[in-house]
């Protein structure tokens, strides 16, 4: 079971940082993800981290937004900085076998978090 957290309203030029927390045994295991879905758009990858702390990251959000974890609380972060209106979505954390962008290989989606940047 995963659940997001840490979304809420921000100015432009502000900071955020996301949480997902997670139970169960296997979590430092795990390949940790975290996407966005803005209305009316698909379901966009954001970042993932492997239980090495291997990361990836869309191209165009690396250098803003920074995916870490703390194994010892079962938890993924998203550091997101200088955000911009554009980054106005939900959030979603959840896991994966391999490491990848696409989210049809990811599972265990938790409820999402809203992040709403205002201009």
């Amino acid at each position: 079971q995963l659940q997001a957290s840490g979304g809420g309203l921000v100015q432009a030029g502000g900071s955020l940082r996301l949480s997902c927390g997670a139970s169960g045994r296997n979590f430092s295991n795990t390949i940790m993800g975290w996407f966005r879905q803005a209305p009316g758009k698909e379901r966009e990858f954001v970042s993932a981290i492997t239980s090495g702390a291997t990361t990836i990251y869309t191209e165009s959000l690396q250098g803003r937004f920074t995916i870490s974890r703390d194994n010892a609380k079962n938890t993924v972060y998203l550091q997101m900085n200088s955000l911009k209106p554009e980054d106005t979505a939900v959030y979603f954390c959840a896991t994966a076998a391999v490491l990848s962008r696409i989210p049809t290989t990811y599972h265990n989606w938790g409820q999402g978090t809203q992040v709403t940047v205002s201009s």
